[in-house]
């Protein structure tokens, strides 16, 4: 014997379709709630974490909305959603199997907008830049997915964001934009250490941005094999200058100290040859 479905009765199909018309209607509203909160609340406030919650929301209040209304509507008509619940269910473990690193990245991205270690323009250092190239750059984009960094050789790294959540973040402009540069410098032992520490001072006085407010500090960093090294301290008002300002005092160093009489260190070795005299 055949068992045949009951079709549903009239009314009840009218209220399914009610039910997905009203998912419909509720779907516009969100479509006009929220840029409409984005006009009046995001765009006032300084974080972003409600910028997060209203992409999410316009992202995904779509599929939620008549995904919802289909279950209700099929409700209605008789049928029954049990096993689509489960199977649904089994479907979202599958999917989340399968696109853990997404998710991962995706929670990690809502995470860095919440704790905000680093915003766009910030620079920071790069851990995965390309050997023999530049190891610091711009933060240019912080997406749900990755953040994007452009390095001082106008690379850009894009990072998936549960990596740099797994990281320790050196941020240079999180704070302010002034900082200390050390540069090591190395003298003889029969140098004069006072003259020196002079000379290195005014090289990095010559700059624009080098602050006389802390003011350059040189200091006597340790005793080498043939060297007395010592250690310039030079805070800057702008970290973008951190290599320039490197390479400028050491650049000028070994001019000025061959002016001034200042020897730079080099290793030397004192050979004793020993003749042995036959009787």
């Amino acid at each position: 014997m055949v068992a045949f479905l009951r079709a549903p009765s009239l009314e009840k199909i009218f209220y399914a379709l009610l039910v997905i018309l009203l998912a419909s209607f509720a779907k516009n509203i969100f479509d006009t709630l929220v840029p409409y909160l984005e006009r009046i609340v995001a765009e006032k406030t300084e974080t972003k974490v409600d910028d997060v919650i209203l992409d999410l929301f316009k992202n995904f209040s779509g599929v939620i909305i008549y995904t919802i209304g289909a279950f209700f509507a099929l409700d209605l008509l008789g049928l029954n959603i049990m096993p689509l619940v489960a199977g649904a269910g089994v479907a979202g473990l599958a999917v989340g199997f399968a696109a853990k690193d997404t998710l991962s990245n995706l929670i990690a991205g809502i995470l860095l907008i919440i704790d905000r270690p680093f915003e766009v323009g910030d620079r920071i250092e790069v851990w995965s830049a390309p050997s023999n190239s530049a190891t610091w750059g711009d933060v240019i984009d912080i997406g749900m997915r990755a953040t994007k960094i452009r390095t001082t050789d106008n690379i850009v790294i894009v990072i998936p964001n549960n990596e740099i959540m797994k990281r320790d973040i050196i941020n240079y402009t999180a704070i302010t934009k002034e900082i200390r540069v050390r540069i090591a410098v190395g003298i003889a032992y029969e140098a004069d250490v006072k003259r020196a520490k002079e000379a290195i001072g005014n090289i990095a006085y010559e700059l624009d941005w080098v602050m006389r407010h802390p003011p350059v500090k040189v200091v006597v960093k340790s005793f080498g094999e043939s060297s007395v090294n010592l250690e310039a301290r030079v805070w800057i008002n702008d970290p973008r200058k951190r290599i320039d300002t490197i390479s400028h005092v050491t650049d000028k160093v070994k001019e000025v100290f061959q002016e001034q009489g200042i020897e730079i260190p080099y290793p030397k070795r004192d050979v004793i040859i020993r003749q042995k005299c036959e009787p």
